[in-house]
């Protein structure tokens, strides 16, 4: 059901971009750009304005309604932090006069420093 939602609001993301681009602007428009040789839009006079006006109407209260649901559906299926596998427990450092546990090293791995700048070879 999320998977038909994501779909489907993505499409309408699409067709809300197309729809605005299409729209005749104050200057060059991309209805220009198929040929139309009217100052106003792909389709024609004022019928066309206020037909694409409306469909921006229409398809901008879908895009909210699909951001509404998608929001709703990501609450119900919990925080990612809850999914996720428990931390591993680190050892215990054994208090002293006490045996260390098998398998604890008995020194710590601490990597060695490089030096940033190679030194120079001593002079002879």
């Amino acid at each position: 059901m999320v998977t038909a939602l994501w779909v489907m609001h993505i499409m309408v993301c699409f067709l809300l971009i197309f729809i605005v681009l299409i729209q005749g602007g104050k200057g060059a428009e991309l209805g220009a750009a198929f040929g139309g040789g009217s100052s106003q839009t792909v389709f024609g006079g004022r019928g066309a304005a206020t037909f694409l006006n409306k469909a921006t109407t229409m398809v901008a209260v879908v895009f909210m309604l699909t951001s509404l649901l998608l929001a709703i559906a990501s609450v119900r299926s919990g925080s990612v932090i809850k999914q996720t596998l428990p931390a591993k427990s680190v050892p215990q450092a054994p208090q002293p006069g006490q045996m260390p546990p098998p398998g604890f090293p008995a020194q710590p791995d601490i990597p060695q420093q490089q030096p940033i700048f190679p030194q120079p070879p001593p002079a002879e």
